[in-house]
């Protein structure tokens, strides 16, 4: 660059930090820090999917006119390309709030072309500017520049005329009311259509009613959450772009936040991340484990169903495949992310100490859930008995086991617990079991009798076997009644209640038909006859009570 193209450039970088010192505090490293952490938080993946946002290469520099770039300058021997960038945008900010009718032309200057807005020096075209742009010389590049940059000046003035702000104003509110009804639209139709039809694939309904993994309810409700988020984004995204000064800030923004997310500032191993990728690696083991949970459901209700295995092997099965899926894919993830997984060996090592003190319970569940998957005391689908309550195994996790009792309530249960107490597993092995029935009838009642008309009563029970056959146990004479006792054979334990009271119903019905009293407690009292020994003084006076 010609030393009057550098002259121009730096009076007019003192002239406008003196007359807008607010562009000092913006370029501060102090400023760029604070704006990054924020705008992190607030605008998160929005920045990524800005229309404005251009990867950042350090020979080269955009020059911004109202947050539209239009087009690159590269580094000259005196200036680097940030400075140089900035310093013509802020010229065309000058010219577009100061004057109404703008010219562009084009001039030689000290054999380098150099672009003139209404006699005013802008900038000068050199050969690193067209080797940028690939442009056989600077004249022909200067050229161009001229043309843009008019038609550019031209569409900032029109822009911020009275009524073209008026019309997009009314415009923004119309859609904005748009993208509401759009919203409560995605809901309605989430809820009615496309969330019961994912359900469906990955759930099955032929054994019963089985509600969706967790993770894949949180996975639904991530999906729908992108959706309506992409939706405001987009549609706030476009209504800053209609205004030159909310376009401006939110190129800032936009640039500021991506030079602290995608600089490689992280150091994870011997590898240095930028914020955003280790964002996105977070995001994709997240991913991982909600796809594994949904792998696991699928393989179990749609693939093992078909083997005719039994439930307890199925869910065996799909607990490995999940957990196994979990752990190959995060292996080959982070090598492909270029992680050193043997420079993780010092966490690795403070986790063992954290899990030791800390978490020793914990571990001791997740062990226990193993242990139930491979020696299998217990399965999904079985009938236990567990301290005051009964239930059918649900789900048998890492670390609990899901029961639901005959009262349709679930009880969360920790795995280490089936392995220190004692559980009564009615359908282990062999899913038949005996149920005991007393009955007590009166001593004026014949036995045989009795003992005929229980088992006649068992025999009309169609859940009940025949097989083993039913016995009938003459238990002992009670304090008021004949003590016998029912003992039948059911290949169905959840059922044991409602057989049990069936079997009473019967009973009753049969003992009242043969006319066989069901007594109720009695006690007999005996008085002996005799003389009450009663003395009396030997004087008394009138008045005196004994």
């Amino acid at each position: 660059m010609s030393s009057l193209g550098g002259d121009a450039i730096a009076m007019g970088e003192r002239r406008r930090s003196h007359r807008q010192p607010w562009r000092g505090l913006v370029k501060s490293p102090i400023w760029r820090r604070l704006c990054t952490l924020v705008l992190a938080l607030m605008l998160g993946s929005s920045v990524i999917g800005g229309v404005m946002a251009q990867p950042l290469v350090l020979n080269s520099a955009p020059v911004v006119l109202d947050g539209r770039p239009l087009f690159d300058v590269a580094a000259t021997n005196q200036i680097n390309a940030d400075e140089r960038a900035d310093t013509i945008s802020g010229e065309l900010e000058d010219l577009i709030e100061n004057d109404e009718g703008l010219n562009v032309s084009t001039e030689t200057r000290n054999k380098a072309p150099v672009i003139l807005v209404d006699e005013r020096y802008l900038m000068t075209v050199t050969q690193n500017d067209a080797d940028l742009n690939d442009v056989n010389s600077p004249d022909e590049l200067a050229t161009t520049w001229a043309l843009q940059l008019d038609q550019e000046l031209e569409t900032a003035q029109a822009e911020r005329s009275n009524a073209v702000l008026q019309r997009r104003l009314f415009y923004s509110l119309g859609l904005i009311v748009l993208t509401l009804l759009a919203h409560r639209l995605i809901g309605y139709l989430w809820r009615r259509s496309l969330r019961p039809l994912l359900e469906n694939w990955v759930t099955s309904r032929d054994d019963g009613e089985q509600s969706p993994p967790a993770g894949f309810n949180l996975l639904l409700s991530l999906i729908l959450s992108l959706i309506r988020f992409g939706l405001w984004l987009g549609v706030i995204t476009y209504i800053t772009t209609l205004f030159p000064l909310t376009r401006r800030w939110s190129y800032f923004f936009q640039r500021q936040v991506l030079e602290g997310l995608l600089a490689p500032n992280l150091r994870l191993g011997q590898t240095e991340i930028s914020i955003f990728s280790l964002f996105v690696l977070i995001g994709i083991l997240l991913g991982l484990v909600v796809v594994s949970g949904i792998f696991a459901n699928f393989l179990r209700s749609r693939v093992l169903r078909l083997t005719g295995i039994d439930r307890g092997l199925q869910a065996a099965i799909a607990v490995l495949a999940k957990y196994s899926m979990i752990f190959v894919s995060t292996v080959v993830l982070l090598q492909i992310w270029g992680v050193d997984l043997s420079s993780l060996a010092l966490i690795a090592s403070a986790l063992g100490v954290g899990i030791g003190i800390g978490l020793q319970n914990i571990v001791k569940d997740f062990g226990s859930g193993f242990i139930l998957v491979f020696e299998r005391p217990i399965q999904v689908g079985d009938f236990v008995a567990f301290g005051e309550f009964q239930g059918t195994v649900e789900h048998i996790g890492a670390r609990s086991t899901e029961i639901k009792t005959l009262d349709q309530v679930s009880i969360i249960v920790p795995n280490s617990r089936f392995l220190e107490q004692e559980v009564i597993n009615w359908s282990h092995r062999n899913p038949v079991s005996r149920i005991r029935v007393p009955v007590g009838v009166s001593y004026s009642s014949d036995p045989k009798d009795v003992k005929q008309v229980l088992i006649e009563a068992s025999y009309q029970h169609p859940q009940v076997l025949s097989k083993p056959p039913p016995l009938v146990f003459f238990k002992g004479f009670g304090d008021s009644s004949l003590d016998f006792e029912l003992l039948v054979w059911i290949a169905d334990p959840p059922k044991q209640l409602v057989i049990k009271s069936d079997l009473y119903f019967s009973i009753e019905a049969a003992l009242r038909q043969h006319h066989i009293e069901i007594p109720f407690p009695q006690r007999d009292l005996h008085i002996r006859s005799g003389q009450l020994p009663l003395e009396f003084p030997e004087q008394l006076r009138p008045g005196d009570r004994l």
